[in-house]
């Protein structure tokens, strides 16, 4: 199985035509010079292991993917066993970057204990550490969905195996009813018994809102982009989750874009001022840049 990244013609299709839309958005899904092409993987990438086709533009419209309504337009997070302030990322810092990521209202709902949530768990022989599975999870969302809900998120900070043969997993998702769950323990050092360094917190919140944005994204019907780097791309390990970016490249923005039809311009400047409050410099330059591109007032544009 080799993965050959799509050349400049196929990301464009990909994008799809542009005729119709607004001038804010034929720049802002214009892949320009601030998006890069994805690389050829390397051996134990996700590309170089997962046989995958790409979800262009079109396809996505026409597989008729649940949009934002009005009867079901929030976000929930459910939590599930403990988060120590010392160890884990901030949940309604959480639901912050997620509500600036997605333009929508999110809500934290009351934390699940082990005992409460009657989910499986087993011993992972290899690190030692708890594990839970993740199907029983989800199948508790189901039932916990609230009526307004447009999907329900669990996170936790204990591992997660989607099936006994598996390892590990990040997050797993079903799209069909609109349940996620994903896990931020592999992001601390110490789960590898490693020291936690003085930008532990950072990193632990950078890594968090990565995999936060990735996974909702599947409610919305988002596959994995292989088209360029992106905060979609699939990932087998932490090196290569690092390495992905934390923005939507054109081809999925303009998906995101067509689900929950939000202001493009408003969107990166709440993500902006959430960066640069967190401390991530790369991506607050990044955001910045983009904005000026998009709106074409570089002198006068209100940052």
């Amino acid at each position: 199985m080799v993965f050959k990244p799509p050349n400049s013609t196929i990301r464009l299709h990909a994008i799809g035509s542009v005729e119709g839309l607004s001038e804010t958005l034929r720049r802002a899904f214009d892949p320009s010079t601030d998006f890069e092409p994805i690389p050829t993987p390397n051996p134990n990438d996700w590309l170089a292991v997962h046989l995958e086709t790409g979800q262009i533009f079109n396809d996505f419209v026409k597989s008729k993917p649940k949009q934002l309504n009005s009867l079901q337009c929030r976000i929930y997070f459910q939590p599930v066993g403990e988060f120590p302030k010392s160890q884990s990322p901030s949940v309604e810092r959480l639901r912050d970057y997620a509500a600036a990521f997605y333009q929508m209202e999110v809500e934290i709902l009351s934390p699940l204990t082990f005992r409460a949530s009657r989910v499986t768990t087993r011993i992972n022989r290899l690190t030692g550490n708890r594990q839970i599975l993740t199907t029983d999870v989800l199948r508790l969302l189901r039932k916990r969905l609230p009526a307004d809900g447009f999907c329900i998120l669990a996170l936790t900070m204990e591992d997660l195996y989607p099936q006994p043969s598996w390892n590990f997993c990040f997050g797993q998702a079903s799209l069909v009813h609109r349940v996620g769950v994903f896990s931020f323990a592999r992001y601390d050092p110490a789960f590898y018994g490693e020291a936690r360094g003085l930008t532990y917190q950072k990193i632990l919140l950078w890594r968090s809102c990565k995999v936060l944005a990735h996974e909702t994204a599947h409610m919305f019907g988002l596959g994995h982009c292989i088209f360029f780097k992106c905060t979609l791309n699939g990932s087998n390990h932490l090196e290569e989750s690092d390495a992905r970016p934390m923005h939507l490249c054109p081809v999925c923005l303009r998906k995101l874009h067509f689900s929950i039809q939000f202001d493009v311009l408003d969107r990166y400047r709440q993500l902006l001022q959430f960066y640069q409050a967190a401390g991530f410099a790369k991506e607050a330059q990044w955001i910045s840049n983009r904005l000026r591109k998009i709106s074409q007032y570089s002198n006068s544009l209100d940052l």
